[in-house]
């Protein structure tokens, strides 16, 4: 066994065959663990961005967080009304990038699907920068390393994901319930001491900055709105829920909208009747810990570690979604084609890895510090809330179903919303780093045009549209080949037919070879083959693992034992891109396939090319 896949069935495991795939189906309490992390886990963070903007103003700013929260749960329950008639409209889930697709046209599908990438790469950096800020809050001594520990975490994540872990309901219920529970202890202990009269009197005296204005206020206002970020991945899961999905789904999502207000506005509250401040290197949910619970509580140390667990699990649910979302991007042509392919355990691996790459380098960019990656991430998160709300009142007003009124008009009502605060979020964050953002998605779908463009060339360019039908006289069976021959085929287009007119032109016998991975038409296969290449045999071998070169070389074994003594030729047929970076778009399956060749000693394998 090869050194690579050795290694690789070590960490990743045994590959599971495609009959294995199945949707594991949650319950409503399972469900908010697994799906809702991202969203409930920004408690941990969003009420001290709101802090860190308002203590520039002076001690006195400070109380104006709690109104700025209750701005935020308003706005929040608009979302989550809105996202219920998304659920009600699209059954089988309705991401951002296939509502404004669907709704809107190609372009807004577009700028909602770049948007949520860039948002789910800014999740698993934020939640495990996050998570790490929480433990290196506990224990001081690891804040050196930081950028470490967060890159330790994301590698983690990964190898988890490419496993093909199950996201198990009971398995994320309990860091995900452990952290509402505790969060909810800390609040009731907070109000039980305030009431008692145990809580430091004034705010310490905090130099003034900025003037507190209205501008400086809706500053704060778009730092606390990362408190909506994950609100959505209900609506893309719908079918993980059990039967009827889409009304569990919608019990669910307004049990996260309920919870998730509650322990936002319970320690916004209690920072600003304990006059908590903002230290360097300490969360809000620590200092709040330390204030009520004591420096030395174990229940301290149990919720830093709950908070660490569930931020984690914030990351994951970008595993989750953001590998999705790359197969929908690539099946329409907008990503490269490698995006849409299951790996080895049922997950679409490159995704996997991709998301882990870009987040380990925004880690290493901004050196693990979660306040300076915040001010990039809700520009993404609400641009695709707008677009999505924005293509459901289209869709209202297309489709007129009964009641489709009130959905219209709270669609309307979350787009409205979502776009004001998206406006805001701009114009307030963007000197702080927004502007990355902004220039960020306009280039990520004008990549997305390119690829598109450049597919649609390639398939132009390979077109077997105008090769007349051909009429080969079957080729005679001869006693012992001398020159036998073995054509891989791919797909059926200009560089296949030029490859096996090469073979005829070498072979005296000679047989191709076509891997289904589960996804080929073969009765359409067949009838074009016969059109074209009725004189050559066409093999389909079968690979219930989805490998292509695995099949293709125990077949290529296979023929070459059953002709001793001559050389059998391997015809590979591989088009040319017109520049080197294009062919980063395609499978590398020729070069794969060419070393497990020479690993086997094959003798004569030949290339036929094909310039675009």
């Amino acid at each position: 066994m090869p050194f690579y896949s050795g290694l690789k069935r070590l960490f990743l495991g045994q590959s599971l065959p495609t009959s294995a795939h199945s949707e594991e189906r949650l319950s409503n309490a399972a469900a908010l663990a697994v799906l809702s992390s991202d969203a409930l886990s920004s408690v941990a963070y969003a009420t001290e961005e709101i802090l860190l903007v308002l203590v520039a103003a002076g001690s006195t700013a400070l109380a104006q967080s709690l109104p700025i929260a209750i701005a935020i749960v308003l706005l929040l329950i608009v979302v989550i009304l809105s996202y219920r008639q998304t659920i009600s409209a699209y059954p089988n889930g309705g991401g951002s990038y296939i509502v404004a697709r669907e709704n809107l046209g190609l372009y807004p599908g577009l700028v909602a699907g770049g948007s949520l990438m860039i948002d789910y790469i800014l999740t698993v950096t934020v939640s495990v920068s996050a998570g790490t800020a929480a433990l290196t809050s506990a224990i001081p001594a690891l804040r050196p390393f930081t950028v470490g520990l967060c890159l330790v975490f994301v590698f983690l994540l990964m190898v988890a994901n490419l496993r093909g872990v199950r996201e198990s309901g009971k398995l994320f219920m309990i860091p995900t319930y452990a952290f509402i529970v505790s969060i909810f202890i800390i609040i009731a202990i907070g109000l039980y001491q305030q009431i008692t009269g145990h809580i430091p009197e004034n705010y310490p005296e905090i130099p003034v900055k900025e003037e507190l204005s209205l501008f400086f206020i809706l500053r704060g206002f778009s730092a606390g709105c990362t408190a909506l970020t994950g609100v959505e991945a209900i609506s893309d899961g719908v079918l993980a829920f059990k039967p009827p999905e889409w009304k569990n789904a919608r019990l669910t999502l307004l049990y996260l909208g309920l919870i998730l207000g509650a322990m936002f506005l319970g320690i916004t509250y209690l920072t600003s009747a304990y006059h908590i401040v903002p230290e360097e290197g300490q969360t809000i949910v620590s200092l709040l810990g330390r204030q009520i619970l004591g420096d030395g509580s174990w229940f301290y140390y149990f919720v830093q570690v709950a908070t660490l667990l569930i931020l984690l699990l914030a990351a994951n649910t970008s595993y989750a979604d953001f590998p999705r979302l790359c197969y929908f991007l690539a099946r329409d042509g907008f990503l490269p084609r490698q995006l849409a392919l299951l790996g080895d355990r049922l997950v679409y691996s490159n995704g996997i890895i991709f998301l882990s790459l870009c987040a380990a380098f925004l880690i290493v960019v901004f050196r693990g510090q979660v306040n300076a990656v915040i001010p990039l991430y809700a520009v993404g998160v609400f641009t695709s809330f707008t677009l999505s709300q924005a293509g459901m009142v289209r869709h209202w007003l297309h489709e007129k179903a009964d009641g489709w009124q009130p959905s219209a008009v709270m669609n309307g009502l979350g787009a409205i919303a979502t776009f004001v605060v998206l406006v805001v979020i701009v114009l307030t964050k963007f000197a702080g780093g927004a502007w990355l953002v902004v220039v960020a998605i306009p280039l990520v779908v004008s990549l997305f045009i390119l690829i598109r463009r450049h597919y649609l060339y390639v398939a132009e360019r390979l077109s077997l549209q105008g090769v007349a039908p051909r009429s080969y006289i079957p080729r005679p069976k001869i006693e012992v080949a001398t020159h036998p021959a073995v054509v891989v085929v791919g797909q059926l287009n200009r560089g296949t037919v030029e490859a096996l007119d090469y073979a005829r032109s070498i072979a005296d016998e000679i047989v191709a070879v076509h891997v289904d991975i589960g996804y080929t038409d073969r009765e359409k296969l067949q009838q074009k083959w016969q059109n074209l290449e009725a004189d050559i045999p066409l093999v389909i071998v079968d690979s219930p693992y989805r490998s292509l070169v695995y099949p293709i070389v125990e077949f290529i074994s296979e023929f070459e034992e059953k002709h001793p003594g001559v050389f059998s030729t391997v015809i590979i047929p591989a088009f040319v891109t017109k520049n080197w970076w294009e062919s980063i778009l395609h499978n590398q399956t020729t070069l794969f396939l060419k070393a497990s060749l020479r690993a086997k000693k094959s003798r004569v394998v030949t290339t036929v090319r094909y310039y675009l």
